[in-house]
Parts: structure tokens; C-alpha cells; sequence
């Protein structure tokens, strides 16, 4: 897969976060229709399907981003347990 530029990934979300930060969703239909273009190339350029995945994945790829700085790490998680083999009758 081709990854997209640090600095067009940088780009595509502060537009997409400054259009949501405008509720480009509840505006005119040429706002919505940008935010929608701006969601839509996020997720073709991080090789996602919905916007927060291409959020999370465009994040991921800016310079200076850790591991750490993982939103879904902060979904409860369980307990990891390993399996025990059945035994035999």
C-alpha cells in the first residue's frame, strides 16, 4: 500500500478536525460536502474505512507520535489468560 506524505496526513486532519470543530456536519451542504471529501481522503490515504480508524492511523504516521498516544488503548480491556490444553478422558 502507498502511504500518504507526514505532511499531507498533517494536513487532511487539522482540516478535518477544524471542520468538525465548526459543525461542518450541521452547515451548508458545500461544508458538509468538504468534510465528507476530507473524511473520505483520509480513509483512502491511510487504507481505513471510517474516520476515526484514519484518524487514529494518520496520527500514528506524523512525526513524533508514540505508541502510547493510542486512544483505543484506553477501551477496558481483558484479562489475558492463556489457554489450558483439554486432557483426556
Amino acid at each position: 500500500m502507498l502511504m500518504a506524505h507526514p505532511a499531507v496526513l498533517r494536513d487532511l486532519v487539522e482540516q478535518y478536525e477544524a471542520l468538525s470543530a465548526l459543525h461542518a456536519e450541521d452547515g451548508s451542504p458545500e461544508s458538509r460536502q468538504r468534510l465528507n471529501d476530507v473524511a473520505y481522503t483520509l480513509c483512502v490515504s491511510t487504507g481505513t474505512r471510517d474516520v476515526d480508524a484514519a484518524l487514529i492511523a494518520a496520527r500514528h504516521r506524523l512525526p513524533g507520535a508514540r505508541v502510547e498516544d493510542d486512544s483505543l488503548l484506553d477501551a477496558p480491556q481483558e484479562p489475558h489468560t492463556t489457554p489450558v490444553p483439554a486432557t483426556e478422558a
